[in-house]
């Protein structure tokens, strides 16, 4: 991802977990590098762990029940609070995460810490957080716990999913054809 990309955080445990808002996530940071960094299949295997953790702490907080995230999201009606618990501990944990991380003065597994520079809020940030709160507000679902709900064979997720990756790769589309064909070189992301 370019530093000029990326997308909405809406949701406690999305902004806290499943891949960051912008590039420089906590799994990116541990386990990025790509083609320039050494030991792709450590990195592999880093992913993989974090995927499967980050999955298993969705199932045992509920997050892939859309129903109790639902519930959470109606704060008029009867409105199901405990999954504040869930956004407090993701954001504590992440937080000691990334303050013991970047202390670091090199990633494990990459040549570089690939963290986003950009703090600024603007209008395509706005309207995909829009979209993607509207999004989460009718079905229950996030990116994240979605894909987790496949795992255990929910079957909405079967029909969200395959929809989600529709629309990301709408974006993507949209994103590179109204690009000036000057700035299709190369692809690389921010160091803070």
């Amino acid at each position: 991802m370019t530093t000029h990309q990326h997308s909405s955080t809406a949701g406690a445990h999305c902004a806290a977990g499943a891949g960051t808002s912008r590039p420089g996530g906590a799994t990116h940071m541990l386990a990025a590098g790509g083609a320039e960094g050494s030991g792709g299949l450590a990195r592999g295997l880093a992913a993989l762990a974090s995927g499967l953790i980050f999955g298993l702490g969705l199932a045992v907080a509920g997050m892939i029940d859309p129903l109790k995230v639902l519930g959470f999201l109606d704060v008029t009606g009867a409105w199901d609070a405990s999954l504040m618990f869930v956004l407090g501990g993701a954001v504590s944990v992440a937080g000691l995460g990334y303050g013991l991380v970047l202390r670091r003065p090199l990633p494990r597994l990459a040549d570089r810490f690939h963290v986003s520079a950009r703090r600024d809020i603007d209008a395509p940030l706005l309207i995909g957080a829009a979209l993607f709160g509207i999004g989460w507000g009718l079905v229950g679902y996030c990116p994240g716990p979605a894909i987790a709900s496949i795992g255990f064979a929910n079957p909405e997720a079967f029909w969200f999913v395959p929809a989600m990756l529709a629309g990301a790769a709408l974006q993507r589309w949209r994103r590179s054809a109204a690009r000036p064909s000057s700035v299709h070189g190369p692809v690389t992301d921010a160091v803070n």
